[in-house]
């Protein structure tokens, strides 16, 4: 059976405060014997349970990053009770190109697992996860935003699991976790996903969506940072009082959530998100730019709810996802 060859620099399983980098050999033009190094923070006081915080799986997204980087720079190991491993950027290659997938294999860290340990560099980083940290995590929380090409209501999000208990105990998660909104979310494609990876192995796992458009901003930051101090607290990692103020719940029951372009051309958005919207609207036009004097194509809702993301870039292709409408449970 193959080994991973990703090797820590500091020790996981050591109490104190351990700052260092997963380095995963690489050979390359430029590097013989080059590597990849992915920077890692752990802290660690005694027995008690773990959180596994990660950031930039997907390499254009900052709210996580940000946020992480602080808890690494700032988390002393007499604050916790227990163990924090922060990785801010998951997929490293990937974050230092500004890019959704990886430069180097043009993986996709997010649909790639549980990797393999003698597979491309995206899948090796994977397998590391899988079979290293994640097993030792209790609590899993993956920061995401839309990137580049989607914008989202920031929530924290949840998924409908087969086993109940592990559904209610990410559920609670999510709720401490308390973003302006909080998703049951319904994947387009879970196979290969890191959620569906860690929630096989029995984890308490929540992730979010916090924006987009490639950039972060104060309050998607905020929003982050608080998040993750709250998700700590509730786990019994981390001591004090959780910052907390009104969720809304929103849920995606079903894949007529999800609307997608038929036609190339450039989007005119007719909603904004956070929009109530009734069975039937028009979420989008899609107007032709080879040529001049055509009607565009209508975009419709084919439900009723509230607009929860939506395409951001100006052009749009025929299979891009237009508008995601959830439903309100409040």
């Amino acid at each position: 059976m193959a080994t991973n060859p990703i090797q820590p620099t500091i020790p996981l399983d050591d109490d104190g405060v351990h700052h260092g980098f997963l380095r995963l050999p690489y050979s390359r033009d430029d590097s013989a014997w080059g590597s990849v190094m992915i920077p890692i923070t752990v802290v660690k006081n005694g027995d008690g349970p773990t959180a596994l915080l990660t950031g930039a799986n997907h390499g254009d997204e900052y709210e996580g990053p940000v946020a992480l980087q602080e808890l690494a720079a700032t988390l002393s190991a007499e604050d916790v009770s227990g163990r924090v491993i922060i990785v801010p950027f998951f997929n490293y290659p990937a974050f230092r190109a500004g890019t959704r997938t990886s430069p180097i294999d043009k993986g996709n860290l997010n649909r790639i697992f549980p990797g393999r340990p003698d597979g491309t560099v995206t899948e090796k980083i994977a397998d590391y996860f899988a079979t290293v940290l994640v097993p030792r995590a209790d609590f899993i929380l993956d920061f995401h935003s839309g990137g580049k090409t989607l914008d989202f209501l920031p929530f924290a999000a949840a998924h409908i699991l087969d086993d109940s208990m592990q559904q209610h105990a990410c559920v609670a998660a999510m709720e401490a976790f308390n973003a302006p909104y909080s998703m049951m979310m319904r994947e387009i494609d879970s196979v290969g996903m890191f959620d569906t990876a860690v929630e096989e192995q029995g984890k308490v796992f929540v992730t979010t969506e916090l924006g987009g458009g490639g950039t972060a901003t104060a309050r998607s930051i905020a929003i982050a940072r608080k998040g993750a101090r709250n998700l700590l607290i509730h786990a019994g990692i981390l001591q004090g009082e959780p910052e907390t103020a009104r969720s809304v719940h929103l849920d995606m029951p079903d894949d007529d959530c999800f609307v997608f372009a038929m036609h190339d051309g450039m989007i005119e958005p007719c909603l904004d998100l956070g929009d109530t919207v009734e069975k039937g609207a028009r979420l989008a036009r899609v107007w032709p730019v080879d040529r001049t004097g055509a009607a565009p194509v209508d975009c419709h809702a084919k439900r009723s709810g509230v607009l929860a993301a939506r395409h951001f870039p100006g052009l749009v292709k025929a299979g891009d996802c237009v508008a995601v409408i959830a439903e309100t449970r409040d």
